[in-house]
Formats: structure tokens, C-alpha cells, sequence
């Protein structure tokens, strides 16, 4: 797991920033989406500028703690990036988690 971003919540809205090795990005913004309809709409809508850049859904960990499951999308990205957003323990602000998914052998 890393650490590619961190974020703080004004409201319903997340504001922070995302870096990777091939994408620095600054004001990054997570809105709710009032649009949503469905079980399966997202939450929130991933923007940078004007750009969106993803989507955002909320969820429940076993723990029962909630916290953002992002996917990331880009023209430049060999494939989306699939990140989760937790509030730190002390409360204070937001870290984007990414793992690489797991394949399955023989995939």
C-alpha cells in the first residue's frame, strides 16, 4: 500500500492533492454528486480544474468505517487507478491509500 494523497473535507467536499510518479496534480477536488441515481451511482465526482478525472463511491469497512473507494481515469494512465480514501487517525485530514490489485495465477 501507498500513500498518494492527501486531502482535507470542507462540508461534503474533499480538496487536497494526488502524486504519483506520472501524475502530479494540485486542487484536486472530490464533489458530491447531486446527479446520483441508482445503488450503484457515485457519490462523488473527481476533479481537477475542470477536468474529471474519476468518480468516487462511498463504503463501509468491516470495521464499519466509512470511507471513499475512488477510480482514477485519464487518457494518459495504461489503465484506471483504484485508490481509497480514510480519514487519518488523528483526525485531522484525509491519505489516498492505492495497492496493486491481486491477480490470480494463471491471469
Amino acid at each position: 500500500m501507498a500513500t498518494i494523497g492527501t486531502f482535507k473535507k470542507t462540508g461534503n467536499e474533499y480538496t487536497g492533492e494526488i502524486f504519483t510518479l506520472s501524475l502530479q496534480a494540485k486542487g484536486v477536488r472530490l464533489v458530491p454528486d447531486l446527479r446520483a441515481s441508482g445503488e450503484n451511482a457515485p457519490s462523488h465526482r473527481v476533479l481537477v480544474g475542470r477536468a474529471e478525472i474519476g468518480a468516487a463511491w462511498t463504503k463501509k469497512s468491516n470495521e464499519g468505517r466509512e470511507y471513499l473507494g475512488l477510480k482514477l481515469d485519464d487518457p494518459s494512465f495504461a489503465a484506471p487507478i483504484y485508490a481509497n480514501l480514510f480519514d487519518d487517525e488523528d483526525g485531522e485530514g484525509y491519505s489516498l491509500i492505492w495497492s496493486r490489485p491481486t491477480t490470480r495465477r494463471g491471469d
